[in-house]
């Protein structure tokens, strides 16, 4: 399930710098690392990072270039901090997919460390684009966490067709906009139609002009 006529919502995304400076604080973080665009691009950028073989599908397919950029500027990040580790939320499947394989193709000494997604009592994924939800469009958004985890039941279950368990999440999505509903291999992020190993369920949804994804796992 997909739909590609999507508006470009990255204008919208929450800037929380001094909110992330008050957690850092409050955390014990000693330094932080916050460039300006001007900083990160001084000049037009001639070099760019591409991993296409995983950005084909998901969020990659109707939104052609971004993960281009997620890869240069995170390359660019980690050339200039030079850290040990890098921490990546496992909510934005695609994104740690891609910055894992982009370290291992380039020698990257960085260890990627992915972090489980941390969820609300009624199952949402805590995402800074939550408080672009209005309390009506809060309860509406309870539908992509359910439809991830009903199909992840269904897989439990012993179903093996993609198409049943689409089927069977379908109705759940009638109260937002759906971008896309898809079980993929793990590693590949290709989508896949009989199960027969580790899958990953993922989908993106409109709710109102608020976009939201999330995704869980089957198997190991």
């Amino acid at each position: 399930m997909c739909s590609s006529d999507l508006p470009d919502d990255l204008a919208r995304y929450p800037q929380t710098l001094d909110e992330d400076l008050a957690m850092c604080r409050e955390a014990g973080i000693d330094i932080v690392f916050a460039p300006s665009a001007s900083e990160m691009y001084p000049v037009p950028q001639f070099t760019w990072v591409d991993v296409p073989e995983l950005t084909k599908y998901l969020c990659g397919a109707g939104r052609p270039g971004h993960f281009r950029g997620v890869a240069t500027v995170v390359t660019k990040l980690l050339q200039i901090v030079q850290p040990d580790r890098a921490y990546f939320g496992e909510k934005d499947a695609q994104q740690l997919a891609v910055i894992e394989r982009m370290v291992i193709d380039l020698n990257i000494p960085v260890l990627v460390t992915p972090v489980p997604t941390v969820r609300e009592p009624d199952g949402l994924a805590i995402s800074s684009r939550n408080r672009h939800l209005n309390p009506f469009e809060r309860i509406q958004a309870r539908c992509l966490s359910q439809a991830l985890f009903k199909a992840r039941d269904a897989i439990l279950a012993g179903e093996r067709s993609v198409k049943k368990i689409e089927s069977t999440v379908a109705h759940l999505f009638d109260s937002a906009r759906l971008e896309y509903f898809s079980i993929v291999g793990p590693f590949t992020l290709t989508p896949v139609q009989e199960i027969e190993g580790p899958v990953l369920i993922a989908a993106a949804i409109w709710i109102g002009t608020t976009r939201l994804i999330d995704n869980v796992k089957v198997g190991n």
